[in-house]
């Protein structure tokens, strides 16, 4: 059983079995899900505090998805897909699908976050159009990716 160690503050270290870090994060990318969909119909509703305290939060979701796949890779490298036939099909079809769009979304997310702080919400509109289904979709298909390796 290999480990991980996260310190939270000067004297509180938590440590967890490395394993643990696949559920985690499909758990970050659920929680991003919700909260991009919580945000985008505050928005609707002309509730601006609230949408930029969701889509905040779905950005520090996703930023810490990061880290954690990151490490986790970096200390136990990729797990293989055991299906076999039609569903290994679909597997790499939403896999590839998935990491094509999570490369392109990180610099689409900064710039409209960007222009949300800058107050260019003209640009941030219509960014965040683009955005918004990419951020969404990524997240989701997370979840599925997850499920599809650990739990199929």
């Amino acid at each position: 059983m290999r480990f991980f160690a996260l310190r939270v503050q000067n004297d509180v270290t938590i440590i967890m079995n490395l394993s643990a870090l696949p559920t985690i994060n499909a758990s970050l990318n659920a929680l991003s899900a919700m909260l991009l969909i919580t945000g985008y119909y505050f928005i609707k509703q002309k509730r601006v505090t609230a949408h930029k305290i969701c889509m905040s939060a779905a950005g520090i979701a996703s930023c810490l998805f990061l880290v954690l796949y990151l490490y986790y890779h970096a200390h136990q490298g990729s797990t293989p897909f055991q299906g076999q036939g039609m569903i290994r099909t679909v597997y790499f079809t939403v896999l590839i699908s998935h990491t094509t769009l999570a490369v392109l979304q990180l610099p689409l997310i900064l710039l409209t976050f960007y222009r949300a702080i800058r107050g260019q919400i003209d640009e941030h509109k219509a960014i965040a159009k683009i955005t918004l289904p990419i951020w969404l979709y990524v997240s989701v298909t997370g979840v599925v990716v997850y499920w599809m390796l650990y739990r199929l």
